[in-house]
């Protein structure tokens, strides 16, 4: 059965298309009419489009390997994202700047997120099913122990030594802290001005990296066997394959990756918002690639790039849009959210009105070809 059967035996290619893509067209219609309103230059747009294709990049391509898996968008990124932020915290804490302090801050963070990452497999193969929803209390939970340990463990439990980034009690990591010793050094690593633009090329050297190393993995045995689980578990447990253990597997990937790409975001930020700014991550990394044309049972490297490039165009645009349009750019701001949110909630009800129809059809088909049976007998 193609897809186009699932979905509806009168669907023409238009109509295929539509369905297929609503998320992306519309958005694209969106930052269509956002840009002229913004008065915005084009000049200003690349630029700003290259920084922000070099820092959220690495972090949208944690959430491919659940999705092979079968196991949908994975909310429990953030998981991944304080691990990075833990990592940054010590090295800036003994004062390691540079590249040896990034590579520090990876070696620190990456056994926290693999323990991370190992914890939320567990949790999620519990829940089969519903591993999206699973994964969003999951991180509510785990910000829950990352405040713990960093508000009230560091300084105190776990010896700071540097007290400008402690609170004035002597102990708790203040709110913001400042990652001048390793603010750009990846991006400034290899960087070539092209136009004006300042074009990081390490970074995205980096994050070819990454592409390539998905490519190679899915085409590996575990990658075979996560793809095989994404399909049928059942099957998958007849052929000899550890469901639970390969589903464990993928998300602790997806940690590792998303510690990562916190690490690469937090570089070229350059501050870091000790309390909240693995908040949204989850968030923001589902909504670009489904903006970019990916569902929750399917996802591709170009989902990852064209979900950056319409996304965050309609972030750098919108404020300006509203501030033109209506002479608040508040209203600009609220729409970025009303956005993120509304994307996932359109695209996880599209994806269960699709699964819905499809098991509808599924089922007319059984029962035709019941029949047919039955009166071939007679």
């Amino acid at each position: 059965m193609n897809k186009r059967s699932n979905l509806t035996k009168t669907m023409n290619p238009f109509e295929y298309f539509l369905i297929n893509f609503a998320v992306p067209i519309l958005i694209t219609i969106i930052v269509i009419i956002a840009i002229p309103l913004s008065g915005l230059s084009w000049e200003f747009l690349i630029r700003e489009l290259v920084i922000r294709l070099s820092r959220d990049s690495f972090l949208i391509l944690a959430l491919l390997i659940p999705i092979i898996a079968g196991m949908g968008m994975n909310f429990a990124i953030p998981l991944g994202a304080m691990a990075g932020q833990i990592g940054i915290i010590f090295i800036t804490d003994w004062g390691i700047v540079g590249m040896p302090g990034l590579f520090l801050a990876v070696l620190i963070s990456t056994p926290i997120a693999i323990l991370l990452g190992y914890f939320a497999g567990i949790v999620l193969n519990r829940a089969k099913g519903r591993e999206m929803v699973t994964g969003f209390m999951l991180a509510f939970f785990m910000n829950g122990i990352y405040q713990l340990v960093v508000l009230y463990g560091m300084g105190s439990v776990i010896p700071m030594k540097n007290s400008s980034i402690l609170l004035s009690r002597g102990y708790g990591i203040r709110n913001a802290i400042n990652l001048l010793g390793i603010r750009q050094v990846l991006d400034n690593l290899i960087a070539i001005d092209i136009g004006g633009i300042l074009v990081p090329i390490a970074t995205l050297l980096t994050i070819a990296l990454v592409c390539l190393f998905i490519i190679f993995f899915r085409k590996t045995k575990l990658g075979q066997d996560i793809r095989s689980v994404g399909q049928d578990n059942e099957i998958a447990r007849s052929l000899g394959i550890n469901v639970e253990i390969t589903r464990i597997l993928s998300v602790s990937i997806s940690t590792i990756l998303a510690c990562y790409g916190q690490i690469i975001f937090l570089q070229n930020i350059g501050s870091l918002a000790t309390y909240n700014c693995h908040d949204f991550v989850g968030v923001f990394a589902v909504a670009a690639l489904l903006v970019g044309g990916a569902s929750v049972r399917k996802a591709t490297i170009s989902n990852v790039f064209i979900g950056v490039i319409l996304f965050h165009t309609m972030f750098v645009v919108s404020p300006r849009a509203g501030k033109e349009l209506l002479g608040q750019a508040q209203l600009g701001e609220y729409f970025r959210v009303f956005i993120s949110y509304g994307v996932i909630a359109f695209s996880l009800a599209l994806y269960a009105w699709r699964k819905r129809v499809e098991k509808e059809n599924e089922r007319k088909k059984t029962m035709a070809a019941k029949r047919s049976i039955v009166v071939n007998n007679d």
